[in-house]
């Protein structure tokens, strides 16, 4: 039961990393306003950018990958250490080496689904791009890498955060499934990918419109949802 219990702590601790909502708090530091009354009202460091200026937004970036890098190096070293304790008991077929990717597989989709429903925003958030990026740098390099690749060069062309990041999240799932991965770690990368392609179904038709603002682009409807 400790083994169990002990386990569900460590996912919720991975749901709080994500939850953390960092452009709310840059908006409610630097300006005293809540940035979801502003621009495109969102929390994410597009909004950010066009509210609260360059250097913001990028903090806020910086901020939202390192949620995500963090969630994956906290359940590496959180279940390998409790797995240990005298206290802890798990399951005889389960061992240490079957259980951590799966583990942090858990922890990944958690960090993910508190950045896009976090608890400290009435459940609701941003779309899990940035701290996707994180948990991809955190769980493979190159994937992360490759993915942020094709996210910058699709921005540079299309100058749509959108488009880049769904393209992006496209290139992590052909990518992990063609590098030698564990199959918890595939599975996290297809899960979290769809997952936040999902979160841009607003993007998406706004895009066969033609209606998506690019970037730099001012926000006349204000009525759009987060980019990142």
């Amino acid at each position: 039961m400790v083994f169990w219990i002990a386990s569900v702590v460590g996912l919720g601790l991975a749901y709080l990393f994500g939850s953390t909502p960092t452009g709310y708090l840059a908006g409610k530091l630097l300006k005293g306003i809540d940035i979801r009354e502003h621009g495109s009202k969102s929390i994410g460091a597009t909004n950010v950018l066009r509210t609260l200026g360059k250097w913001p937004a990028l903090v806020v970036l910086l901020v939202d990958v390192l949620k995500g890098v963090g969630a994956i190096v906290f359940a590496r070293w959180f279940y390998p250490w409790f797995y240990t304790l005298p206290s802890v008991t798990p399951p005889t077929a389960l061992d240490l080496q079957t259980w951590v990717p799966w583990a942090v597989c858990l922890a990944g989709l958690a960090v993910l689904l508190g950045h896009s429903r976090s608890i400290w925003l009435n459940f609701t958030g941003g779309k899990s791009a940035a701290t996707g990026l994180g948990v991809l740098l955190a769980i493979s390099w190159p994937v992360g890498l490759g993915a942020a690749t094709v996210f910058g060069v699709v921005l540079a062309i299309f100058r749509l955060v959108s488009l880049s990041s769904m393209l992006a999240a496209l290139t992590a799932i052909a990518l992990i499934c063609g590098l030698e991965q564990p199959l918890p770690y595939r599975l996290l990368v297809i899960a979290g990918s769809i997952y936040v392609i999902v979160r841009h179904r607003a993007n998406i038709q706004r895009l066969l419109a033609g209606t998506e603002p690019r970037l730099g682009q001012s926000n006349p409807g204000a009525k759009l949802e987060s980019q990142i």
